[in-house]
């Protein structure tokens, strides 16, 4: 009997030699951290399915601490938001959620610590004389005048700091480490600023505050983090984390890096995300065209159909460009095995079957999906009078057209076959209502009539039919990589056919009553969810996707 060999990737493999040497008595315990200072996009989804799949695989838990150390920037806006998407995605981090602002007076003392060992000093230098100071990456940079500061002075100075007794940008706290090095990040980095702003947590109790590279690792430490997942964004700070660590004598957390979620057409980063709510290019960061979680969950993304495009594509070493055909097939394909079909006509012309009496109505099953057979059926109005597609009617048709024309037949879906007699035109020539007989032997799965139709038409009843209107999205930029072009700005690349909004489209009535989480596939349109503006008075819907991909075919034109 041939043994499965399970295929691991290098994190797990890293953890499992952990484990197999007893490092950290076997515990396995990952966090995710962002900053909240914006929403999660699809970068952050990667990194979110690595840190909460890795640590339950090897029965580990994952915290989700917020890294809040920039009060300008911060809200408890985007506190509310991450966590709303992390459980969106289907997981739930250990205990509550945890906050680098909680730990703001041990890593006050952190830096007392580095002060007292002669590893830290006050600087008063302005930003251009430290940025001169610092060199560049072939050249060595210079130390700073007040490097040798004596301690006594440096805790002074530094209390002050703490106290309230400068202002903003009159000194700041440095590791002293190597001006030297290779790497820049060495060369006696920032670890504390005077920034008198109100934090969302802590209100005005501080007015100095710990930079981001050195409260991450600390705050890992104090959590006692066997496995600090980052991604490669991250791997030029690790030696800086490792000396902070080190020096200050806590916790050793060690840090591995892995490649980011880069998706064509998508952009991940937070400062130009920002920029297009700002400036009005899309509706808030929860617009169905952005790359955040929210957004892409208003569009009608399954959670599922992301946690498996995680899975995909893996957890690499090198950063590479994922194709957005792939995240569109893998939600296409989950959508179509749970998406309700419903009929919406969004550009319709009326359609009066002579021949059907009038003042007569029938209730027609319509299968929610044939995919699932336990999904069961819906019951759809059908009357003398009708909604088509305005395209699904032509006067003179080409060869192999197989929607309605003049003498031609098609079936309607879940219906009859019908056969268009005549039409009425406008003073401009535009047919305004085609005129049709239908065979009553031909009603579906049950036909007897013996006729032919190869074209099937979605309709609506008009008496039942209620007004919906439809936002059709579509990739927001038209580069797969519109911030990588040199003397070009993202924003040259935005596609101004991303949104198309179609008013009033006619919808069978069981549009009323569907749920804000209902998938939807709008049967020949794509696949469409409730838009959470929707109300009483007017339906929305979004489209989530396309049935195929018809973008490539749009490229080649």
């Amino acid at each position: 009997m041939s043994e499965v060999y399970e295929s691991k990737n290098f994190i797990q493999e890293k953890i499992e030699a952990d484990i197999d040497s007893g490092k950290h008595e076997g515990r396995v315990h990952t966090r995710f951290p962002p900053e909240p200072n914006g929403y999660l996009h699809i970068g952050h989804c990667k990194a979110i399915y690595i840190n909460f799949e890795t640590a339950a695989k090897y029965g580990g838990k994952t915290n989700l601490r917020f890294d809040d150390t920039n009060p300008v920037t911060e809200d408890t806006e985007y506190v509310e938001s991450i966590q709303r998407d992390i459980k969106w995605l289907g997981y739930q981090w250990e205990g509550d959620p945890l906050f680098t602002s909680d730990y703001f007076d041990q890593l006050f003392d952190f830096a007392v610590t580095l002060i007292n060992k002669g590893l830290a000093y006050v600087d008063p230098s302005s930003s251009d004389e430290m940025a001169q100071q610092k060199g560049t990456p072939t050249q060595a940079g210079t130390n700073s005048p007040y490097r040798d500061r004596p301690v006594e002075e440096n805790l002074k100075l530094f209390h002050e700091m703490r106290e309230g007794k400068h202002p903003d940008g009159a000194m700041v706290l440095r590791a002293k480490i190597d001006m030297s090095a290779p790497n820049m990040l060495m060369r006696d980095p920032i670890i504390y600023r005077i920034k008198h702003a109100h934090h969302h947590r802590t209100g005005d109790k501080w007015c100095i505050y710990p930079m981001y590279d050195f409260a991450h690792g600390q705050s890992d430490s104090i959590e006692k983090i066997t496995h600090s997942l980052c991604s490669l964004e991250f791997m030029h700070h690790r030696p800086l984390y490792d000396w902070f660590i080190e020096n200050i004598g806590i916790f050793p957390s060690k840090q591995t890096e892995f490649a980011r979620m880069n998706v064509a057409y998508m952009i991940t980063s937070k400062r130009k995300l920002l920029k297009l709510v700002n400036e009005n290019f899309v509706e808030g960061w929860d617009d169905p065209r952005m790359s955040t979680l929210s957004g892409m969950r208003r569009r009608g993304y399954l959670p599922k159909s992301l946690r498996r495009f995680c899975e995909v594509t893996g957890v690499a070493k090198r950063d590479n460009l994922i194709e957005f055909e792939l995240l569109e097939s893998i939600v296409r394909e989950d959508l179509n095995q749970s998406a309700t079909r419903v009929m919406v006509v969004q550009d319709p012309i009326k359609v009066v079957i002579t021949n059907y009496e009038e003042g007569k109505s029938e209730l027609l099953p319509v299968a929610n999906n044939p995919q699932d057979e336990s999904a069961g059926h819906h019951e759809m109005q059908f009357s003398r009078e009708i909604y088509i597609e305005r395209g699904d009617f032509m006067l003179d048709p080409p060869k192999k057209y197989f929607r309605l024309a003049p003498e031609k037949h098609v079936r309607l879906k879940g219906a009859y076959i019908i056969k268009a007699d005549s039409y009425k035109t406008d003073e401009n020539g535009n047919v305004t209502e085609v005129h049709c007989t239908y065979f009553p032997e031909s009603k579906s799965g049950q036909d007897t009539s013996g006729i032919k139709a190869k074209g099937v038409l979605h309709w609506v009843e008009c008496a039942s039919a209620i007004d919906v209107e439809l936002k059709l999205y579509d990739r927001l930029f038209t580069d797969p990589t519109p911030d990588k072009h040199e003397g070009k700005d993202y924003i040259d690349f935005y596609n101004k056919d991303s949104l198309i909004v179609v008013p009033n489209a006619k919808a069978e009535s069981y549009l009323a009553h569907v749920g804000s989480d209902e998938s939807l596939q709008f049967m020949r349109k794509g696949y469409f969810i409730k838009d959470q503006s929707s109300s009483d008075d007017k339906l929305v819907f979004n489209r989530t996707i396309t049935l195929k991909d018809t973008w490539a075919k749009m490229q080649k034109k």
